[in-house]
């Protein structure tokens, strides 16, 4: 009997490939027989010394963990070599395919199937002695009072409401539906703002940025459900609300609004001993932001230098599973940034209705890194992970374990891992840069020329 695998190899969209493997009966079989031998010898049941239970009885109380667990390694084990076989460069883990509806059966091959993402072919330009600005910031007393304005306002106490006004936050039943009144989201304790004055009407609802939000919610009251009609954002990342003509409703549970802290109770309320205290510890840890926002200066314009001079052919419309991907490196990257977190939601929502130009954009830049550290052999430690969650701990004001507990629970880990093997390939780059330095008054302007 066959011992090879068969493997057959389709198109399944933008680089994106599907992989039917079968694994021959015979080895289905001797997988199988193997495991139970090997569980029979070193299981100790009731009546029975270890490894002298009859084998018919471990196969009858263990044989479903025995076939699930066989099944996964046969599985993994296949799609390597399939992958070695083929010389098929992927990114990322596989993804669909029916692997979670097929179960191992007795003289049988065990067929599945997983889509896989692959590196495209194209070649990098030189990475050595490119020209790049660095910013000279600084942390004045105006960025440390604007600073102290948000603790007070994260200090702040909730006032309860019963009409919304600008500003204040509405807590209740969000749903959105589709034209053929499919649900997509039904959450309730969802938050959604009444917009304030500065945005122009413009509000967001269920991760939906809505250009007349105000004009559709008009006057709304505890008790009261508003409609709220939208056109969902061309690179959504769940499919079906792509471009589809949206329902969003919203029951009113609470209103309230954020009564700032003084800033004598701030300071009280940290146990420090006066205001120019506090100001002396913000402008501290600010001082670690100043940093991390002059590199990431630096690595948007290593960014823009591959963005401009990598010839990469890509598909016209970006899937469903790399726009989620391009959504979660931009949040991981606007928190290791230290921007608040419902500025980062706001932030999603525009990115989502953003053009396929851009989304294009950032799909060329992933497959870009990815080549990129391949190329300088970038590594990731479990090291520099626990410093990153660190450092995104500090900046949200959280223990680095609830910020890993976080980041476990959205399973952005592997996301982590990449945003940091990017960095230390891009800081690499400006390593071997030619590098000028100027003011921030005269970057930021250059900056706005630069598009």
């Amino acid at each position: 009997m066959s011992t090879t695998n068969k493997v057959n190899v389709i198109d399944a969209g933008p680089n994106l490939k599907k992989l039917t493997i079968e694994v021959p009966a015979a080895v289905v079989e001797e997988k199988l027989k193997t495991s139970i031998d090997m569980l029979t010898s070193q299981v100790t049941l009731p009546g029975f010394r270890q490894g002298r239970a009859p084998r018919q009885y471990v196969e009858k109380k263990f044989g479903a963990n025995v076939r699930r667990d066989a099944k996964a390694e046969l599985a993994s084990k296949a799609f390597q070599d399939a992958v070695a076989d083929l010389k098929l460069k992927i990114v990322g883990d596989p993804s669909g395919g029916n692997l979670d509806k097929v179960d191992l059966q007795d003289g049988k091959p065990f067929s599945f199937e997983v889509e896989v993402e692959i590196l495209p072919e194209f070649e990098l330009p030189s990475l050595e002695g490119i020209e790049i600005k660095k910013p000279m910031l600084e942390v004045t007393e105006d960025v440390v009072n604007e600073e102290i304005k948000k603790i007070c306002i994260n200090e702040g106490a909730l006032e309860s409401r019963d009409a919304a006004e600008a500003g204040d936050y509405l807590t209740g039943h969000a749903k959105m539906v589709g034209p053929k009144g499919e649900t997509f989201y039904d959450l309730q304790g969802a938050v959604v703002q009444k917009p304030s004055k500065d945005k122009n009407g413009k509000g967001m609802i269920l991760g939906i940025m809505v250009e007349d939000f105000d004009k559709q919610m008009a006057k709304a009251g505890v008790g009261d459900e508003f409609t709220i009609k939208a056109k969902g954002p061309e690179q959504h990342e769940v499919e079906g609300i792509r471009n589809a003509d949206l329902t969003m409703t919203f029951k009113i549970d609470r209103i309230d609004r954020i009564i700032a802290a003084k800033i004598e109770d701030v300071v009280k309320a940290f146990g420090l001993e006066s205001e120019q205290q506090m100001k002396d510890a913000i402008k501290q840890r600010l001082g670690v932001n100043v940093q991390i926002q002059q590199q990431s200066a630096m690595h948007s314009q290593v960014a823009k230098y591959l963005a401009d001079t990598t010839k990469v052919d890509l598909p016209a419309r970006v899937t469903a599973q790399q726009a989620a991907r391009t959504l979660e490196r931009r949040r991981l990257e606007l928190m290791y940034r230290g921007i608040e977190p419902h500025k980062i939601e706001e932030h999603m929502a525009e990115l989502r209705a953003a053009s396929s130009v851009a989304a294009q954009r950032d799909l060329k830049m992933f497959f870009v890194m990815f080549r990129v550290a391949e190329q300088l052999n970038t590594q990731v430690t479990q090291q520099e992970v626990n410093q990153r969650i660190t450092q995104m701990a500090m900046q949200r004001n959280v223990r680095p374990d609830q910020m890993a507990q976080e980041l476990r629970r959205t399973n952005q880990v592997n996301a982590l891992v990449t945003q940091i093997r990017d960095h230390k390939s891009m800081d690499a780059i400006i390593a071997k840069a030619k590098i000028s330095e100027m003011k921030a008054e005269e970057f930021n302007e250059w900056a706005k020329k630069q598009g």
